[in-house]
């Protein structure tokens, strides 16, 4: 099978997201890539999360942009999948990764595993997240035009927002073929998350997202942004856009796919990388098919 599987933040079935646990399991277990997500940490460290806060995965509560990454450090992030985490996969106050302990992470293993870095906005620090996250990267070895980090390249970066101007952004230093435009359908989960965020109100959200995902559109046509990266539901719902771009000879990388019927579906339209909270147990059942 030539498609390609990304744990959504981890194995995150298994193990609390974008937990050490989670990415660990991911690549032991053979996913063909990661997706974590970040934000930027009171000291200006990027860290792996994807909340704004760490209310719902954490027994504390507030911004993360509020706590320094020693202070995020001392806080339990394994509760959201409780489970025994393996003396191999870290302590409990280990879990919680820099995108620079990730990298490290993921060189330690010495298997070649993707990795999509997804920019979480909107950020207090606006686009010095971006920065940040580039900084990070070089100090890994990355390559802005092949994507490969790494001290032997066997790291292949894309990095992914919803907000098109931080594609832009990136797309001034980064090969637009590395970037991914997300894309979603206007749900609860999604607004609340943004709302969660507290610098925007309702209003304002409905706004953003509308404004978004046009951009993102114009984006992509445009040749700023090489990767698809919707929903399924918004996939399914814009079957005829996502098609003309695959047969202009984009890439595509849908999430998040669990059932086995949306990873047909999507790989009959020709979508060549999943991302799943479940990549290795979705593509044994695909292989059934």
């Amino acid at each position: 099978m030539d498609t390609l599987f990304f744990a959504h933040r981890g194995s995150s079935h298994k193990y609390s997201e974008n937990t050490r646990a989670a990415y660990l399991q991911a690549i032991d277990e053979g996913a063909d890539g990661i997706e974590c997500d970040v934000h930027l940490s009171m000291d200006g460290q990027v860290v792996c999360h994807h909340d704004p806060t760490v209310d719902r995965t954490s027994d504390a509560s507030g911004l993360v942009a509020a706590y320094t990454l020693q202070q995020l450090k001392a806080l339990d992030f394994t509760g959201v999948v409780p489970a025994e985490i393996p003396a191999e996969y870290g302590a409990e106050n280990e879990q919680l990764l820099s995108l620079d302990e990730l990298l490290e992470l993921i060189e330690q293993r010495g298997k070649p595993v993707g990795l999509a870095v997804e920019i979480k906005h909107p950020s207090p620090y606006g686009l010095m997240l971006e920065d940040r996250v580039l900084q990070v990267l070089q100090a890994h070895h990355f390559d802005p035009e092949t994507g490969k980090a790494g001290s032997a390249g066997q790291i292949s970066v894309t990095l992914m927002s919803f907000e098109p101007n931080s594609l832009r952004y990136l797309g001034r230093t980064v090969n637009p073929k590395l970037l991914c435009q997300l894309m979603t359908e206007v749900n609860p989960a999604y607004l609340k998350e943004l709302l969660d965020s507290g610098q925007v109100g309702r209003a304002a959200v409905y706004s953003v997202l509308y404004r978004s995902v046009a951009e993102g559109i114009e984006l992509i046509n445009a040749g700023g942004a090489g990767i698809i990266g919707s929903g399924v539901a918004w996939t399914r719902a814009n079957e005829h856009l996502v098609r003309q771009w695959l047969d202009e000879g984009r890439e595509a990388r849908i999430w998040t796919v669990d059932r086995a019927a949306d990873a047909q579906y999507l790989i009959e339209l020709g979508v060549g990388e999943l991302t799943s909270n479940r990549p290795v147990e979705l593509r044994g059942e695909l292989e059934q098919y």
